[in-house]
């Protein structure tokens, strides 16, 4: 009897076993085919999609997902996922010289990058340490990147490096208390022997001239986050398209792409949801463009936001789709 029961147990755990499985490969499956279906539209002009990376796993202050993001045969696999999805690079969340650990991560990802004919892109997040100093530490920062990684001297294979039209260095900015003079930062940059182009987060008139572009980044829009994660960002993202057609023809437009949004497992959570709505939020948004873009009027540039930020709950690196 003893036998049958454990026998039994047995059986009962190898049948939740490939339940679990059959999900989650379901649920990948669900992420390629809405990526898939969107890329091959008869008669359209697609945009290069590209995915935001956090690359501060496995450092003190941030959850485990079961990796360390300086590890490089991970970091392959990453790769190899996305190019199978239709990603063309990642756009890595960098802080400087003075985030090591990241700055360490970022590094082995543009060299990695360059043997897996793939590419990457700083998204870089203003310092806003010292507000008076902001200007001068921005500007620091993105001189770093250019000797490190964008200039003729840099100590990684620049040729991964994303490039729009294959010419100019994209930097995607990622702004915060809003001290710094972009214009002055414009300036700055523009000594280089390669300009960038800086793209910022969402739609900014008052630094228009300083930046080449603008990319939308997860958000409610103006009705605001929903206690039940009801709003998806359906509103801020027809805002988005609508004003870069009207108001902004001449400046690079990102477009963008969400799973879902859950700040629930992150220190610095704010109680913040969008329900994945059984994957339908990853399949409306991805396809959100198409009502504003098309063959005669493209769209450069798709981000998926994000890869593998697991601690606000974007991630699409393990499928997405799950109903919660």
């Amino acid at each position: 009897m003893f036998d049958d029961k454990m026998n039994l147990r047995w059986l009962l755990l190898l049948a939740l076993t490939v339940v679990l499985l059959m999900a989650a490969g379901c649920q990948h499956a669900g992420v390629h085919s809405t990526l898939t279906a969107n890329h091959f539209v008869s008669g359209s002009s697609n945009p290069v999609m590209l995915a935001a990376y956090q690359p501060w796993f496995g450092r003190p202050g941030h959850i485990n997902p079961g990796y360390s993001s300086q590890d490089r045969v991970q970091i392959e696999k990453q790769m190899e996922q996305a190019k199978q999805l239709g990603i063309t690079g990642f756009v890595v969340n960098w802080y400087g010289a003075h985030h090591d650990f990241e700055d360490k991560a970022y590094s082995l990802m543009q060299e990695v990058a360059a043997e897996k004919s793939f590419k990457v892109a700083l998204m870089y997040d203003e310092d806003d340490s010292d507000p008076a100093a902001a200007t001068e530490a921005v500007i620091a920062d993105l001189q770093y990147a250019h000797d490190r990684y964008l200039g003729p001297q840099a100590v990684v294979p620049r040729d991964s490096y994303l490039r729009y039209d294959g010419r100019r260095p994209m930097i995607f900015i990622f702004p915060k208390a809003g001290h710094t003079d972009w214009n002055r930062v414009r300036q700055a940059v523009n000594s280089w022997e390669e300009p960038p182009l800086l793209i910022i987060k969402d739609i900014r008139p008052q630094y228009a001239s300083a930046f080449d572009g603008f990319y939308a980044w997860i958000s409610p829009g103006a009705p605001g986050w929903k206690s039940d994660g009801s709003n998806w960002g359906q509103q801020y993202l027809d805002n988005f398209y609508r004003t870069m057609i009207a108001n902004y023809p001449n400046k690079i437009t990102v477009g963008a792409a969400w799973p879902g949004f859950n700040d629930a497992k992150a220190s610095w959570s704010q109680d913040r949801k969008m329900s994945p709505r059984c994957g339908k939020t990853f399949d409306d948004t991805v396809r959100m463009f198409r009502r504003y873009y098309n063959e005669q009027r493209p769209l450069p540039f798709l981000l998926i936001e994000t890869w593998n930020d697991y601690e606000e709950g974007t991630a699409i690196e393990n499928g997405v789709g799950a109903c919660k």
